[in-house]
């Protein structure tokens, strides 16, 4: 039987908050049922409120081969919930005026001032505008995805050295410069390898490597001890193992074609070492996934961004500037929002996440204006600004298409009482 095991540190209850403790017992269930039906080898879950953890809790195993139990220490990959906080890294620099939003992405990266649109008759033509950096924040860009069936560009992307680990990322941002753009800047939002070049931008202003301006302005003084483009040694054991689910019906999207291996069997452990390496940061560092973390890591990042952009008395970011990046920037002609055949009801974008614009038609609960993001193998956070709620879930699943984490938001809202 999996059971939950605190993690919290809250000193005070969940009423003292306006929370009920016994609405938040139903979660435990709730999670754990997932590990029981065999759904997942393990979950790991925090709420907290006002700056108060009012759950946290841990379910199953972190290695099902193994036996080792899923903990407060357990290091998950979080590939796209890497976005948030790389776009958050950049607007560090906005704040200290070291670019601007509408500035040319050529101004940084100069292989992109030559490149060209594939039209939708193959042909090539200019832009009709420059890419700019907030293109790359908003998923506006033109760029898109190599597992995305929505332009010919993604097919072009398969050999292309931003999805090769051990090319470092200027090397490979100005290699994608020598594909064409999917479509004109700003005609479209497409899910893309934008915030991979935002992060080059950050190099490029700041003389740092990614990873080493992350932990001088992030990692390092908000406390994130296990969150890196790396695994230390002595903190392997930790890693939580991967897993697949290629057993459910699944749309026909094109990314899961490139996945043979999940077609093996039910919920079975795989190996992305590969393309998710634990020893190499020298050289995987990107923008829009490699980081990897413990729930309780990215609990103090959206912590401080749940407070407008202070955490135990440090400031990263003005709330200004944190009003702006969680505003809605797609344009109302291009919502709603999809993401290869996904939709995404309810939703804008902002600079780097996703932004409730209509609550009704998110079909959860929640708050205009609250924003976050998930990651492919089933992590998932949000931030509401307006009830102070962060939510974090965590498990290891690829080609998951189960929603643990919209049960944990209703479970999460049901139990605000004040």
């Amino acid at each position: 039987m999996a059971t939950p095991d605190s993690a919290g540190p809250a000193s005070v209850g969940p009423d003292s908050v306006g929370m009920s403790a016994a609405r938040l017992e139903r979660i435990a269930p709730a999670m754990r049922s997932y590990v029981e039906r065999g759904t997942y080898a393990g979950v790991s879950t925090i709420i907290a409120r006002r700056g108060i953890v009012v759950h946290a809790a841990h379910y199953g195993l972190r290695d099902k081969e193994a036996g080792k139990p899923m903990t407060e220490d357990t290091i998950f990959r979080l590939y796209s919930m890497t976005k948030p906080i790389v776009s958050t890294a950049l607007m560090m620099l906005l704040e200290e005026g070291r670019f601007r939003l509408i500035d040319p992405v050529a101004r940084y990266v100069p292989a992109f001032a030559g490149v060209k649109v594939l039209e939708p008759d193959g042909s090539l033509s200019d832009p009709k505008r420059p890419m700019m950096v907030r293109d790359l924040l908003t998923h506006t860009s033109g760029l898109s995805y190599h597992f995305l069936s929505d332009s010919k560009v993604s097919d072009m992307y398969v050999d292309a050295k931003i999805l090769k680990p051990g090319v470092p990322l200027g090397e490979a941002v100005d290699d994608l410069a020598r594909y064409p753009l999917a479509f004109q800047p700003g005609s479209r939002w497409q899910y893309s390898l934008g915030i991979d070049v935002a992060a080059r931008v950050i190099e490029v202003i700041s003389g740092q490597a990614l990873g080493d301006f992350l932990e001088q302005r992030l990692f390092g003084p908000l406390g994130m001890v296990d969150t890196a483009f790396e695994v230390p040694v002595d903190r392997r054991d930790c890693l939580a193992a991967m897993y697949g689910r290629p057993d459910l019906i699944v749309p026909p999207i094109k990314f899961l074609k490139s996945f043979a291996l999940w077609q093996q069997g039910f919920n079975e452990r795989i190996d992305v070492s590969a393309t998710y390496p634990v020893d190499a940061p020298a050289s995987f560092q990107r923008g829009g996934h490699g980081l990897f973390g413990t729930a309780r890591d990215y609990l103090r990042f959206a912590q401080m961004l749940a407070n407008g952009g202070e955490l135990d008395g440090v400031r990263y970011l003005s709330r200004k500037t944190l009003e702006l990046m969680h505003s809605n920037h797609v344009p109302p002609a291009l919502l709603p929002l999809e993401l290869s055949g996904f939709p995404l009801p309810g939703y804008g974008f902002g600079l780097g996440s996703r932004v409730a614009g209509d609550v009704a038609q998110t079909g959860a609960p929640g708050s205009l204006g609250e924003f976050g993001w998930a990651g492919a193998a089933k992590t998932y956070y949000w931030v509401d600004p307006v009830e102070q709620v962060v939510g974090i879930f965590m498990t290891q699943s690829m080609s998951s298409f189960d929603l643990p984490e919209m049960d944990l938001r209703g479970l999460a809202y049901g139990a605000i009482v004040d």
